[in-house]
């Protein structure tokens, strides 16, 4: 069997709707995924941060996992998150996406215990490959030290393409340093390595450098505009295109991002549903989902084709 065509472009970390009763909402999301995808991005990293993945169980993810497949998403577009604390998890999730036929998996490191060595970190992805045993893996690396407080490092990158060739694919970096992402892009991307901006205002220097698009959080609301982008990268406006994405960007991150997404498609929506996060977090308030669709308004903002009749809710 041969290994699924790697993802470049836009990705988003797919938000997860939940009905009242805290479940996912598999309606909404399949909805909500297919909205993304064609409206400018090019895959779903479906189960990242701000997916609430780390809020979701195993067999919540891979339900969902499923319910895509099933409702007619292409494989071949789906990157899911599976890096979990436990080896165990990490291993079943990534064996289930592969034998699902995604294009790759996004995997965090461990990240329950702090001041690990580059050793444990190395030894827990070469356990995870090792026990998945299938040649159809693309594995994804997670920095983002800023949450999970246990980086990914060169050194520990090099050692990983080094021993698995051609498994290892890439990484995403949401460190929110350029000089980190440009060191990795300096040393590994002329080796196939794909590297991913964190967030779409490194994107024009991400392409630039090398890099081959973003796993962006805005991506969720703003696919096209950022899409515009990428594909005018070498163009005259690119500069301008940057500026535009960079001022939207802007506007949602005075928020907490999660509970931002959510209310700002459901306000475009017209689908207040939409604004439930699962606890510990926790809905804008709505003195801060005024402001914000205000400031959003101000600019022109919109999603086009994102409304749709209400989905009864149990």
């Amino acid at each position: 069997m041969t290994a699924p065509k790697g993802l470049s472009g836009v990705l988003a970390p797919v938000v997860t709707p939940f009905k009242r009763d805290l479940s996912p909402d598999r309606e909404r999301y399949v909805r909500h995924c297919k909205w993304l995808l064609a409206n400018g991005c090019r895959g779903l990293a479906v189960f990242g941060t701000n997916s609430e993945a780390n809020s979701l169980s195993v067999d919540e993810r891979m339900v969902l996992l499923e319910t895509l497949i099933q409702e007619g998403l292409p494989a071949a577009a789906l990157m899911p998150g599976t890096g979990c604390c436990a080896l165990s998890d990490s291993v079943r999730l990534t064996a289930h996406a592969v034998a699902l036929g995604c294009a790759g998996v996004l995997m965090l490191p461990p990240f329950y215990y702090k001041g690990v060595s580059d050793e444990g970190l190395y030894r827990n992805f070469a356990e995870v490959i090792e026990r998945v045993g299938d040649t159809r893996l693309r594995l994804y690396l997670y920095h983002i030290p800023p949450v999970s407080q246990v980086p990914v490092t060169l050194a520990l990158i090099e050692r990983r393409l080094k021993n698995f060739p051609g498994t290892v694919a890439g990484v995403k970096d949401s460190s929110g340093d350029w000089t980190n992402t440009k060191a990795m892009l300096d040393a590994f991307s002329k080796s196939g390595f794909d590297v991913f901006a964190g967030s779409e205002v490194f994107l024009l220097d991400n392409m630039r450098g090398g890099g081959v698009g973003c796993i962006t959080a805005t991506g969720n609301i703003n696919p096209g505009a950022i899409n515009e982008l990428y594909e005018n990268w070498r163009g005259a406006n690119a500069d301008a295109l940057q500026k535009d994405i960079t001022a939207t960007r802007g506007i949602m991150q005075k928020y907490p991002m999660m509970a931002a997404l959510k209310a700002v498609i459901a306000h475009f929506g017209r689908d207040p549903n939409w604004a439930t996060v699962r606890p510990p977090l926790v809905e804008l308030t709505p003195a801060q989902s005024k402001a914000l669709m205000a400031e959003l308004e101000a600019r022109g903002f919109e999603m086009p084709g994102l409304a749709a009749p209400a989905v009864a809710t149990a």
